[in-house]
């Protein structure tokens, strides 16, 4: 008997449309505005926001896209859809798979949309978050339950009738795939370099201290990340550290810096350097500027050499992480799919 489709929302934050101040200011403004981001009272916040960080930091933003740039767009943007095509070739045809950016195009709105008009009522959301942090995933959780609740607020207008049975995927920050994929991402990396790295640096997008004292397990999580992966890499303690990077504003964050790390890198008498961030499973600016241009510019200002810094690439579109991910999709579906049509022909458990 056939079977209705079940939609698959690949879910992230969000990327400019153009690497100029025009188009780096709205997304900005709706990315700062969240208060699971920033969460300043708004009387506060918003005068500061719309006074001075969104009159300045667009350009500044805006020069450092242009560096990063692809000819088919934001990096961000590119690499999602290959993720987007790449799981929809490993799902089959029992699933349609749309990309859903919280504060950018293609926005929750529009996945939900698309979703809708192909007669799906049954939908997973995927956050490409492999920690959860109140900053990302609840953000995204947050956006697509109002896109599919059909408003904008708990106060807002109601412009739906009929609202999609959701299941959402929870962290998996610890799943040996997700250890596995990278592992086996980081091996192929190595074995490309001249010489083996003599240390490793795990960074992690971080966030301020006081949402973690108030509840956010984040740091928590990419600590057992980065414990998992070194076990799989076989790396004595003394060869590798854990890292956050991304600060902003006048908060304390959670440490150890990124920056500071890099900066003091050879004074303790470390040549050859590696830089992989285990969180951010998609590249972007973070780490194709944050960590690969400023990063080696750091590691440089501390006198090492910058040539020899070395820094790996996101998952993105790797097929061992895409086998994953379709993995997770089709056990998040039991229930949803007859035991016969998982997608790679097998039977899912009952």
């Amino acid at each position: 008997m056939n079977q209705p489709l079940i939609g698959v929302i690949l879910a992230q934050i969000g990327t400019p449309d153009a690497p100029n101040s025009k188009a780096v200011r709205p997304y900005l403004r709706r990315f700062l505005s969240d208060r699971r981001i920033i969460d300043y009272h708004p009387l506060l916040w918003q005068p500061l926001l719309h006074g001075i960080i969104l009159r300045t930091r667009p350009g500044r933003s805006a020069k450092l896209y242009q560096e990063i740039w692809m000819e088919e767009g934001s990096p961000l943007l590119v690499y999602s859809r290959k993720q987007q095509a790449s799981l929809q070739q490993l799902l089959g045809s029992r699933y349609q798979v749309e990309l859903g950016l919280a504060y950018s195009k293609p926005g929750m709105p529009e996945a939900f949309r698309r979703l809708e008009a192909a007669g799906i009522t049954r939908i997973i959301v995927l956050p490409l978050f492999p920690q959860y942090s109140s900053t990302t995933t609840a953000s995204v959780y947050e956006a697509a339950s109002f896109a599919a609740l059909g408003r904008h607020s708990s106060s807002g207008q109601v412009s739906k009738r009929f609202v999609p049975a959701l299941r959402f995927i929870e962290a998996y920050h610890d799943a040996p795939g997700y250890i596995a994929a990278m592992k086996s991402l980081l091996l192929r990396q190595i074995g490309k370099l001249k010489e083996e790295p003599d240390y490793y640096i795990l960074s992690f997008h971080g966030i301020p201290r006081r949402y973690a004292e108030t509840g956010d397990p984040y740091p928590q999580q990419c600590h057992e990340t980065g414990r998992l992966l070194a076990e799989a890499m076989g790396w004595a303690p003394d060869r590798w550290q854990l890292t956050f990077q991304s600060r902003f504003g006048p908060e304390k964050w959670v440490g150890p810096s990124t920056a500071d790390t890099l900066t003091g890198l050879s004074g303790r008498g470390i040549r050859r350097p590696l830089v992989f961030s285990p969180g951010l499973v998609t590249d972007c600016l973070e780490t194709l500027h944050e960590l690969a241009v400023e990063g080696r510019e750091l590691y440089a200002s501390g006198g090492g050499t910058a040539g020899n810094l070395s820094v790996a690439p996101c998952l993105n579109d790797d097929s061992e992480w895409m086998a994953f991910l379709s993995g997770l999709v089709n056990g998040t579906a039991q229930g949803w799919l007859q035991p016969a049509e998982a997608a790679d022909g097998s039977h899912l458990p009952d």
